[in-house]
Order: C-alpha cells, then structure tokens, then sequence
C-alpha cells in the first residue's frame, strides 16, 4: 500500500508526485494537500485598482466577478496567476512596480450593462452553476414599504415594482436568459431568497407566498417546471374552478398552508392514544393555536435533495426582519412529489439540534457533482469543528437559547460556504 508523506517542501512534494499514484477517487484531495505549503504570508498595500464593487471568485477560481459602482454593469475578470517570484523575504526589499498594479493579476474579459436606469444590480446577490459556468445574477428597483394591497399579497410585507434574474456565460457575457418578477418582493440579500441545487432553483415570493422551481436548461433557458403556493399540484386549480362551478365556492387557505395545517393536526391526533383525551388535548394544542398556525408565512427555503425542500415558517415580524433568533419558526421537510409534510420541528427541537449536529453536511445540500463541494470542513466531517461547537454549547447559558440561535441560521443560504483548501480544517486545524 502506498503511503504519502507529507513533506514540508514543495519540490520534494512535487517529486514524490510524479512516481507516487493516488487512491482512486483521492486525486483531487491529494492536490489539495499542496496548499500545505502554498501559504499566503505578506499582503501588498496601496494597490492601483479598479473602482469597482468586487463580489467575489467562482469556487474554481476562474473568474472574479465584479460590479460598477452606479450598479448598473457586470464586470468579469480572468485570474493571470503568478507572473514575478521573490526568492528571499518580500519585505527585505522593494517589489518591483507591476506588484502592486491589479493589471498585473488580473485580465478584464467583458463588461456587460445588466441593469436599466432605474434598476439597480444586487450587489450581494450572485450564484455560481459549476457544470456549465453560467453566472445568476439579479437587478432590482427601489423597494416601497407604502404598496398597495393586491389580491393573494400578505399585508405587510414591503413590495418592489421590477425584480429580474438574469443567467450569463461567464466564458463570454452572454445572456441566455433572464426571468422578471413584478411588484413583488424577494429577498436578494445575500443570496438568501434563491436557492440553487445543481439545474434546480428555487426562488421564494415573501410578497405572495409562492415558491417557484426553475431549472437552467443546458442550452440556457430558464424554465419554471413547478410552483407551490396557493397550488402545490398542477391540476389543483383546474379542480377547485369545476367545483367552484357547481356551488363550492368560498375562500381557501393556500395549499402550503393546508399541508401544514394537516399535519400538525394529525401529529397532535396521534400524541394521545386515548379516545377521550384526544378532544382536550387537540382543543389545548391545535385549536387553541389555530389561528397563530394559520398565520405563519414562509420566510426562507433552500433543497436538501431534488425532491424535498427544508422550509422556515414564522411570524409576519421574523420574515422581513434580519435579527430572528427571538422569533418563534417552525421547519417543515416537504416532498414536493408527494405534496406532503415529511416532518416538521420547531426552531427550539432538540430532535433538529441533534440531526443539526450529527448531519451537518446534509443541510448545505452540495450536489454530488460538485468536485469542490465535499471538502468544505463542517462539525459532521471533522473533530475539530464538532469539539469547537461542543465547547459553545457547554459554554452557553441556557441550552434553549443556544438551540434557537444555532436554528436561526436554518435554511441555509446557498453557495455561503467556501470549498478553499485554506478553510479546510483537515489542512488547517
């Protein structure tokens, strides 16, 4: 069996890597591990950069996405790699001048105009489809809390006339397509009302409570293929109109809402085997809080896999606010072949907590086409992490409280994590 030493230098590494062969299915950790000794340890100050809005590098570092500061461009660079050496101590002598030019690092490929003159770029929202290295980005309008009321719209959430999703070539700046969402609201921060999942996306309507499911095309379009909301099945509202026709009508809760409802009620049915207890206890936990369930509005929603979802119900006050650790929310498994709830936890469940814990991995959802994406350290992969969140929680004053701010951070917001062998604590523990 081949063993790898890790040697502290570099050539001495790159010579054992020419007649030692990797475990199958390792090579890619094994280049990883180069980075050992590849540690940045001087920075350049006073660089003659660009005055522009970087967001951030794609996960394989190919290109730096960047915007203009009127928000109104896309601006992409290539990264150039080394081009000068230091053979002694960067500090004990001048750098020569290229140094500390952004040129000499970084090659612009295009710049593109996304937004129109009164749409503005979301500057924290980007996300990144490794397999054909399209590029999602989103412009939006100003936003009005003073909107009007509209049918099937929650009161109380803001509203914002134009918000359009846009799908680029990164290789060259085409747009392939683009998506537009009128007077409603998403929330672009930080990329926290889309959700991208290999071809899958799912974008969340605070505004009217509707998630749309879009898969990117490989040629590039974007397709919305399902939409849960009022409807969670397709042929749900051709079925209520022929009723309505003969005399059913009336108002409807959503068809998120009834699944909801649903299983609550019959999770409080089955607490109590007891015919005759079954009353009271339903009355005391279901009806008594009927109409604080009926409520609830989806605040955020990411996949787990290509057919369930892990959806944060809570209060209108937590869905448009950014401090939620008070709040009381609700997490609901959803299958979105079935229509049905799977399971449903509240943001105090010791239960979550513990599969929290032990099935970190599985909550960030990285597909398994990723060649990046399984190296990111969590506290389910590696003991440094799960003694770092361990020692947290035994520090912490009350249990519940550390629970439901752990829980805050539930859904997840996609691609927040960086696959860099710098974070990777198995290299840098």
């Amino acid at each position: 069996m081949v063993r790898f030493f890790r040697s502290g230098n570099l050539t001495s590494r790159v010579f054992d890597r020419q007649f030692l062969s990797p475990r199958p299915g390792a090579a890619v950790n094994t280049i990883r591990q180069f980075y050992e000794n590849l540690v940045p340890s001087y920075t350049i100050f006073d660089i003659d950069c660009p005055d522009y809005s970087f967001r951030k590098f794609t996960d394989d570092g190919k290109y730096l996405v960047a915007f203009s500061r009127n928000h109104q461009d896309l601006i992409v660079y290539r990264p150039i790699w080394l081009t000068y050496s230091c053979n002694e101590e960067c500090d004990s002598h001048d750098l020569p001048p290229k140094a500390k030019r952004f040129d000499s690092f970084f090659k612009q490929l295009y710049s593109i105009p996304l937004a129109s003159s009164n749409e503005y770029i979301c500057k924290d929202f980007f996300l990144y489809m490794e397999s054909h290295q399209f590029g999602l980005f989103a412009t939006s309008t100003a936003q009005s809390n003073d909107s009007t009321v509209t049918e099937g719209a929650v009161h109380g959430v803001p509203s914002i006339e134009k918000i359009t999703f846009y799908l680029v070539r990164l290789e060259d700046g085409v747009i392939l397509d683009e998506k537009a969402f009128c007077n409603d609201f998403i929330n672009l921060a930080h990329s926290i009302g889309a959700y991208l999942y290999e071809d899958l996306l799912c974008i969340v309507s605070l505004r009217y409570q509707t998630i749309h499911i879009v898969q990117i095309r490989d040629s590039g379009n974007l397709v919305e293929v399902r939409r849960i909301g009022a409807f969670c099945r397709e042929d749900d509202e051709l079925f209520l109109h022929s009723h309505v026709q003969t005399g059913y009508g009336g108002s409807f809760l959503p068809g998120i809402k009834q699944r909801l409802l649903s299983y609550i009620f019959r999770k409080t049915w089955n607490e109590v085997p007891d015919q005759t207890l079954r009353v009271q206890h339903l009355k005391k936990k279901f009806y008594f809080h009927f109409q604080d369930y009926v409520d609830l509005i989806i605040w955020k929603v990411q996949f787990l896999d290509r057919h369930h979802l892990f959806i944060k119900f809570g209060s209108m006050d937590g869905g448009v606010s950014r401090s939620t650790d008070q709040n009381l929310a609700f997490f609901a498994v959803y299958n979105m072949e079935t229509t049905d709830i799977v399971s449903l936890y509240q943001n105090s469940s010791e239960e979550l907590y513990s599969l929290f814990e032990q099935f970190y991995d599985h909550f960030h959802a990285n597909p398994q086409n990723s060649s990046l994406g399984k190296f990111i350290s969590s506290h389910s992969n590696d003991i440094h992490a799960l003694d770092q969140l361990r020692a947290m929680k035994n520090k912490a004053s009350s249990s519940s409280q550390f629970v439901k701010k752990m829980m805050a951070s539930l859904p997840y917001t996609c691609q927040s994590q960086s696959p860099s062998p710098y974070f990777d604590l198995s290299l840098f523990s």
